[in-house]
C-alpha cells in the first residue's frame, strides 16, 4: 500500500475513534502504534513508543508547561483581571464602543499572563458582561467582544499553544514567544477597529459610558502596576537573555503566587484548588503530546511529508501558494475542530512540508497559531462562543457568532498581513538573536 492511503488510513481511524469518544491521546497513540508496528513490526514499534516516551519524560524544555498554567491559574484566582478592565475602562469607557475596547484591551492584558484562551474568555466574560448590560450594549457586540479579545490568549506570550508547537516541531520557544508579540498587537488593534466599524454603523449597539478624570484613571494603573511588572519580568528576561523560556515559567509562577499572596486573594483552600487544576491539565496535555509524537512517527514512517512534496512539485506550485492551501485547510478544519486537536493533527504533517520548502518554522508557527485562533470563533465549534455561552446562559449561540462576523473578517485581514510580510513576526526574534 502506497504511503498516502497509509496515511489517510490512519487519520480516519483518529477521526472514527473520536466520533466513539475516545480520548484524542488515546486515539492518535494506538494509531501511531499499529500504523508504525504494521510498516515497521511491532517489536519496532513497542521500542520506539518505549523510547519517546522516555525522552519526552526526561525533556526540560517540557516542564515549561505546568509553570506556565500554574502561573496562568494564579492570576485568575488573584482576581487580576478585574483590574485589567477598570484600568481599560478608565481611559476606553466614555467612548462610543468604549467598553467593548476595554474588554479587548483588558482581554490581551490579561492573555499576556494566563496564556489560555479559556481561561480568558470565561474569566472576562463574568468580568465585562455585567458592565456592558448596565450601560445597554447589545448582546452581541458585548459577547463578541469578549468570545474574541479571549483568542488573543493562545497568541499574546507566554501562551500554552506556541509551547506546543515548539515542542513539537524542536523550535525555541523563547523565539516563538518573541514572534508573537506584534501580531498579538495588530490582534488587539484590529479588534478595537471592529468595534469602531460595529459602532459607527448603529451607535445604539455600543453606547458611550461615563468619562474618568485622570486622578482615577492613575489609581486605576496603580492597581495594575504589578501584573505588568510580571509580564515585562518574565517576557523581557526571555528576551535579554537573563533566563531561558523555561526558567521564566519558573520565575513567572513564583512571581504570580507571591502577587496573588500579598493581594491577600491567597489561601490554603485556593492553593489546593490552583495545584489541583494545573496538575490535571498539564497531564492532559503531556498525554496529548505522547499520542501527537506517537502518530508524527507513523507519519514520516510511512513517508507521508515525501509524498505531499512530490505531489506539489507534480503541480508546479510555488512555495507560497502552498501556504495559502495549508491556511485554507486550517480555516476548513476550524469548523469541525477545536484548536488544540487542530495543532497536534496538523503541525506533524505540515510542519516538515513547509520547512522542505524553505520557509521559517517560526513564522509558519504564528500563522499557525493565528489561524487557529479564528478558528475559536468560527461556526459551528467555535469554543470560546460556546465557553461563554455557559457562563452567559441568557444570550443564544447564534446571537453570539453574529456579532464576532466583524471580529472573524479583522482576523482574516491580519491573517493575510502576516502571510505577505513575514518581518511582522520575525523581526523580534532577529533582534534577540
Amino acid at each position: 500500500m502506497d504511503p498516502l492511503s497509509i496515511s489517510l488510513i490512519g487519520f480516519a481511524a483518529i477521526l472514527f475513534l473520536a466520533f466513539l469518544r475516545l480520548p484524542l491521546a488515546l486515539a492518535m497513540g494506538l494509531v501511531g502504534v499499529i500504523g508504525f508496528g504494521e510498516i515497521s513490526g511491532y517489536r519496532a514499534s513497542i521500542s520506539n513508543l518505549g523510547r519517546l516516551v522516555m525522552d519526552l519524560g526526561q525533556s526540560y524544555s517540557l516542564s515549561v508547561l505546568p509553570l506556565f498554567i500554574l502561573m496562568g491559574l494564579l492570576v485568575e484566582k488573584g482576581g487580576m483581571a478585574k483590574q485589567l478592565y477598570r484600568a481599560a475602562y478608565a481611559f476606553l469607557g466614555d467612548k462610543k464602543g468604549g467598553l467593548a475596547m476595554s474588554t479587548v484591551v483588558a482581554c490581551g492584558m490579561f492573555s499576556a499572563i494566563s496564556g489560555s484562551s479559556i481561561a480568558t474568555a470565561a474569566t472576562m466574560s463574568k468580568v465585562a458582561m455585567p458592565e456592558m448590560r448596565r450601560y445597554k450594549y447589545a448582546d452581541s457586540l458585548a459577547t463578541a467582544s469578549i468570545a474574541a479579545g479571549g483568542t488573543l490568549g493562545i497568541l499574546i506570550p507566554p501562551s500554552v499553544i506556541l509551547v506546543i508547537y515548539g515542542l513539537l516541531t524542536e523550535q525555541s520557544i523563547g523565539k516563538l514567544f518573541m514572534a508573537g508579540f506584534i501580531p498579538g498587537f495588530i490582534g488587539i488593534l484590529f479588534y478595537t477597529l471592529a468595534v469602531k466599524f460595529v459602532v459607527t454603523r448603529d451607535a445604539t449597539l455600543g453606547p458611550a459610558g461615563e468619562r474618568t478624570d485622570w486622578k482615577e484613571r492613575l489609581l486605576a494603573l496603580k492597581d495594575v502596576w504589578t501584573t505588568l511588572t510580571l509580564f515585562i519580568f518574565v517576557i523581557g528576561g526571555i528576551y535579554i537573555g537573563l533566563f531561558s523560556a523555561t526558567e521564566a515559567a519558573g520565575m513567572g509562577a513564583a512571581g504570580a503566587l507571591l502577587i496573588t499572596y500579598f493581594k491577600g486573594a491567597l489561601s490554603s483552600s485556593i492553593l489546593m484548588e490552583v495545584g489541583r487544576e494545573a496538575a490535571l491539565l498539564a497531564a492532559k496535555l503531556f498525554a496529548l503530546l505522547f499520542g501527537a509524537s506517537m502518530f508524527s512517527n507513523f507519519l514520516n514512517r510511512a513517508g507521508l511529508p515525501d509524498v505531499l512534496m512530490g505531489i506539489i512539485n507534480s503541480f508546479e506550485l510555488s512555495g507560497i501558494a502552498v501556504i495559502f492551501i495549508i491556511l485554507l485547510i486550517y480555516l476548513l478544519l476550524g469548523c469541525v475542530f477545536e484548536s488544540m486537536s487542530m495543532i497536534l493533527l496538523t503541525v506533524p504533517i505540515f510542519a516538515p512540508l513547509v520547512q522542505q520548502l524553505g520557509f521559517d518554522l517560526i513564522w509558519f508557527g504564528i500563522l499557525v497559531v493565528v489561524v487557529t485562533e479564528i478558528s475559536l470563533i468560527t461556526p459551528p465549534i467555535g469554543l470560546n462562543v460556546f465557553v461563554l455561552k455557559g457562563v452567559v446562559k441568557d444570550v443564544s449561540v447564534s446571537t453570539i457568532f453574529k456579532g464576532v462576523t466583524p471580529f472573524w473578517v479583522a482576523d482574516i485581514i491580519r491573517l493575510l498581513l502576516l502571510t505577505t510580510i513575514p518581518a511582522l513576526s520575525l523581526f523580534l526574534p532577529s533582534l534577540m538573536y
